[in-house]
């Protein structure tokens, strides 16, 4: 039963990343109008985050593999969630 729920956590994370960058794109006010440091970083993660996301499903299709190890990790899942977060956050308080 739990190995069968996993194999939908890959097209969780890559709907999520699709859409996320899709909302970047459409609103790209959102790290737009950030101070330097701060987009910078938003950046650097947003980058990580959407790029492991979207690779995940491949890395899980070949198997063990140094790629598919940090794409598994769950900080990596925790990146996404928390780039996420920090846009909705973002957008809420202005």
């Amino acid at each position: 039963m739990v190995i069968e729920e996993r194999r939908y956590d890959p097209l969780v994370s890559l709907l999520v990343a699709a859409g996320l960058a899709v909302w970047v794109l459409w609103q790209p006010e959102l790290v737009r109008e950030m101070a330097w440091p701060w987009r910078t970083a938003l950046v650097g993660l947003g980058v990580w985050a959407l790029g492991a996301a979207f690779f995940r499903p491949v890395a899980m299709g070949r198997g063990e593999g140094a790629l598919w190890r940090l794409t598994a990790t769950p900080w990596s899942r925790a990146a996404l969630w928390g780039f996420a977060l920090l846009l909705v956050l973002r957008r809420l308080l202005g």
